[in-house]
Formats: structure tokens, C-alpha cells, sequence
């Protein structure tokens, strides 16, 4: 079966980091900071796994189509990791809320890349 080894090789490494943040999170900072911050790194962490689940199809399905929507949707989905959950990670671990601003451009990311898909698909 073909695949686009560029996400491929993205997706693994995002699901690895979202599996060591999540054990991170878990073990040691649970007991570190304030319930609402924990949310926070949950919620990074939870969707950084679904998104570099996300990566992992898009490397799949370029194996079989080829199409800019979709390698467009994969680099979307990249991007809402680094800036979704990538602030969250840093608001959680620094309490500076100013970077919550960041956040709703990363989710805006995240949907750019499933619409996408969704038009890649039609």
C-alpha cells in the first residue's frame, strides 16, 4: 500500500509527543497545577492525539489520490497542532493567558483541514 511518507513521518512523531505530554501531564504535573490549567493540557493533549491521528490518514489517503485540498487539509491539521494545542501547552505550563489568543487560530486549523477533506471528497 502506498503512502505519503512526509505525513507518515509527521503523524508518528505528533501521535509519539501526544502520548508523552499526555503521560507527562498525568504523572507529573497533575499534583503541580490548578485543576482549570490541567483542563487545559488535557484538552491540548486530546486534541493533538486526534489531529496526528488526522496527519496519519491524510499520509493514507495521498497513497491512493493525489490533490491539494488534501495535502492542504494535512498541513492544516499540522498547523492546528503547533498553535491549538501547542498554546494550551504553554498557557498550562506558564499561566500566561494572553497566549489563549492564539488557541481559536489553531481550532480554526483544525476545521480548515477537515473542510478540506470534506471538499476533497466530494
Amino acid at each position: 500500500m502506498a503512502v505519503d511518507k512526509t505525513f507518515l513521518l509527521i503523524g508518528a512523531v505528533a501521535a509519539f509527543l501526544a502520548v508523552a505530554f499526555g503521560a507527562f501531564g498525568t504523572h507529573g504535573l497533575r499534583a503541580r497545577i490548578s485543576p482549570e490549567m490541567m483542563a487545559a493540557f488535557e484538552s491540548a493533549v486530546r486534541y493533538h492525539m486526534y489531529h496526528a491521528l488526522a496527519v496519519l490518514v491524510v499520509g493514507l489517503i495521498l497513497g491512493r489520490m493525489d490533490g491539494w485540498l488534501i495535502r492542504t487539509a494535512g498541513w492544516c491539521f499540522v498547523a492546528g497542532i503547533a498553535l491549538f494545542s501547542g498554546s494550551l501547552y504553554v498557557l498550562a505550563l506558564s499561566g500566561v493567558t494572553i497566549l489563549g489568543a492564539i488557541t481559536p487560530i489553531g481550532g480554526l486549523a483544525f476545521l480548515a483541514g477537515w473542510a478540506c477533506l470534506a471538499v476533497a471528497a466530494m
